[in-house]
């Protein structure tokens, strides 16, 4: 139970940070009808320093980035990939989850930064590196506007949804290319300290702050997808834990009855010399209490042994491409094992109230006759 509940808890720990990472908890964006992908549009906004302001100053904003947003192909050796380019400012930067290698875009160009990260998928697919030059093709209504850029580094986060589709450069490249002043955005992505406060601060933003057409969403409500697919998971793991909660429970009622069996004169000398029912079927609980809290203490030594030997050398691992990371992720969360191994003692105690009825069956003059 410790195993699974760790994987599963891990798993859906694992996949949050690195979505959030990369696309931050809440957006302000123009509103998006559909709700289907609220980052693909083209029409800007104009940056608003009072609104960035205010929403830095609500609780639990740990930074305010507008962004840019405009899809490209990239072309290197040949080959070519279709992506959306994220323009960002200077202060940008990934949250946990997120890792990257080579450096970050260098600002100090005054029109725009010639330079651009690219997925560590993006640059395999393209087969390039740190330091390569690539063709930068954004598709207008004429001919396509081209820039070359150069790659300063590499990100990778193992999650399809991001490593295939996004790059990151320079806000004002996207500018430049869109003809907008310097004050026009695509919108403002808020990194918060927790997850749990997205709704609530999207809905003070809706209500307290901006006007049609704004709209504030979170991560969740544009990637409802890939948490429905983690509440799945999450369904499978308390599908699991209860098998395995009703598998114990069985082979403890089995031992009482065993121990029962075998215990049947003693129960029968006790009965002859007076003992009530309820004094001897406390005894074999309190019997079975003493085998379940071994049990526990030896299944967390066990459990928690297998879980930190992941951590540490990672002998389970994974197909990336599928579950978004190399290897079975563990995360302990204390109050899970607490609660499993509470509920395991009180339902093994409570669970051999119906094996101890088998003492009322004993009876001393059988079981106390000499052979």
């Amino acid at each position: 139970m410790i195993v699974a509940i760790a994987v599963v808890t891990g798993f859906k720990y694992s996949v949050t940070e690195k979505l959030y990472g990369f696309m931050g908890h809440v957006h302000v964006i123009p509103f998006d009808e559909t709700r289907s992908n609220s980052l693909s549009f083209n029409e800007p906004i104009y940056y608003n320093r009072a609104l960035a302001d205010s929403m830095k100053q609500i609780p639990h904003v740990r930074a305010v980035y507008p962004f840019a947003d405009r899809p490209v192909i990239v072309q290197a050796h040949g080959s070519m990939e279709g992506l959306r380019l994220k323009g960002v400012q200077q202060d940008y930067h990934f949250l946990s989850g997120i890792t990257t290698t080579g450096s970050a875009i260098d600002y100090s160009d005054t029109s725009y930064s010639k330079q651009i990260l690219l997925s560590q998928t993006t640059a395999d697919r393209l087969n390039i590196n740190i330091g390569d030059t690539v063709q930068l093709d954004f598709i207008e209504a004429g001919a396509p506007r081209i820039r070359r850029v150069k790659v300063a580094g590499l990100y990778h986060s193992g999650m399809e949804e991001v490593d295939k589709y996004f790059g990151i450069c320079d806000i004002r490249l996207l500018q430049r290319i869109n003809n907008w002043p310097a004050d026009s955005i695509n919108g403002f992505q808020l990194d918060l300290t927790s997850e749990h406060y997205a709704d609530s601060v999207a809905d003070y933003i809706h209500y307290n702050l901006i006007k049609a057409p704004l709209e504030a969403y979170t991560t969740h409500d544009n990637y409802a997808s890939i948490f429905d697919w983690l509440e799945l998971q999450g369904m499978n793991s308390t599908i699991l834990l209860t098998i395995m909660a009703i598998v114990a429970i069985i082979n403890m009622g089995a031992v009482l009855v065993i121990l029962m069996v075998g215990r049947a004169r003693m129960i029968g000398l006790l009965k002859a010399l007076g003992m009530p029912f309820q004094g001897t079927r406390n005894i074999f609980l309190g019997i079975a209490a003493l085998i379940g809290t071994v049990g526990i203490l030896l299944g967390n030594f066990i459990g928690l042994g297998l879980c930190w030997l992941q951590v540490r050398f990672g002998f389970i691992k994974l197909p990336e491409d599928i579950y978004y990371m190399k290897y079975a992720p563990i995360k302990i969360v204390w109050w899970q094992v607490a609660a499993i191994d509470c509920v395991t003692l009180v339902l093994c105690v409570f669970c051999m109230w119906l094996p101890a009825l088998y003492i009322r069956s004993i009876q001393p003059a059988k079981v106390l006759q000499f052979k």
